[in-house]
């Protein structure tokens, strides 16, 4: 089988001599779908899967396979007869995109879940794995973020109906092992960057708003940018191309319904984080800050020992190094 889709490599980074390019025997005689294949994170998952050795990936692309009809997503399985499902499509946006569409972020992402979980038990595939959103976390969790935790409160409201419709998913995967012996995983990556990121305003996540606007400014000669909030707050990153070889890693070797935290185990404060941005796009001007803009959940970093421990994930690329590839990927896409 083929892909469905001609998929970007742009996004790719790859160094023929990354230790993640090293083939492994769980692939080559393994079909798998990806949906979100054709997307940010998962273009990368796609690249990876290949270097190492998976040659049937099948990804389903919005206008042809709608992942909240049930009828559709049965078509999919009918035309993909996927071994492995990796899930990573989702309806997804910064703080003011989850304010503005909390209805739509609910059930588009809870509908896709829920129906590819279901006909993935109808149809006996091998091994489901889920990738959740570390807004599932309760707002006032302790840091770093274990695990264990993940149910001890309510999560930070301006992404509560995202977070849980997400964590909805753990708790489907969980009820169909005990009943249904469904092999299904749970990862819940922290926040993501790189090259090929979301840079539109209306529904981009932080690093790529301010790289966007330190970089127009910058270019118009702008002497303020205005950045959300008190600045305060805290925030984890995991490089896209790192938080791939975690995905893809824990496909290859876990097999546990417990979830598994996947990040760089590092925080900065969003003031700091600007400030570093700004410096590495060269912009020179000031930052206003807007304290009548939410600044989220006050704190996010996670416990990452277990994935460490479970599948050998530990991610490998430095914040300034990941941002500088960002950076220089979005001023290229600016040029083209």
């Amino acid at each position: 089988m083929t892909s469905d889709s001609r998929l970007s490599t742009q996004n790719s980074r790859l160094s023929t001599a990354d230790s993640r390019l090293v083939t492994s025997d769980f692939w080559p005689n393994r079909r798998v779908v990806v949906t979100g294949g054709a997307g940010f994170l998962g273009s990368n998952v796609v690249s990876l899967l290949r270097a190492r050795g998976c040659r049937e990936i099948f990804v389903p692309r919005s206008a042809t396979y709608d992942l909240r009809d049930r009828s559709a997503v049965s078509r999919l399985y009918a035309d993909a007869h996927p071994d492995v499902v990796i899930h990573l499509a989702a309806v997804v946006g910064g703080i003011g995109a989850n304010r503005e569409h909390p209805g739509r972020f609910f059930y588009d992402n809870a509908m896709m879940g829920i129906q590819l979980i279901e006909g993935a038990r109808q149809v006996g595939v091998e091994k489901f794995v889920c990738v959740g959103t570390i807004c599932a976390y309760p707002k006032h969790t302790p840091v770093p973020f274990k695990e264990e935790d993940l149910w001890n409160g309510y999560p930070e409201e301006t992404n509560a109906p995202y977070g849980l419709a997400k964590k909805m998913l753990l708790v489907q995967l969980q009820a169909y092992r005990q009943e249904y012996g469904v092999n299904g995983i749970y990862l819940l990556p922290v926040n993501l960057y790189g090259p090929g990121d979301n840079f539109d305003p209306a529904s981009s996540h932080v690093i790529p708003a301010i790289i966007r606007k330190c970089v127009e400014a910058r270019d118009r000669g702008d002497k303020e940018i205005i950045a959300w909030g008190s600045g305060q707050a805290t925030r984890e990153f995991l490089y896209v191309e790192d938080a791939a070889e975690g995905i893809v890693l824990a496909t290859e070797r876990y097999n546990k319904p417990d979830p598994v935290n996947l990040g760089a185990g590092e925080e900065i404060r969003i003031r700091d984080l600007v400030a570093l941005i700004a410096r590495l796009t060269g912009y020179m001007g000031k930052v206003r800050w807007d304290p009548s803009k939410p600044d989220g959940q006050p704190r996010r970093m996670l416990d990452t020992t277990k994935a460490a421990r479970e599948f050998g994930f530990s991610a490998k690329t430095p914040l300034d190094e990941g941002l500088r590839r960002t950076i220089k990927h979005y001023e290229g896409a600016q040029h083209e």
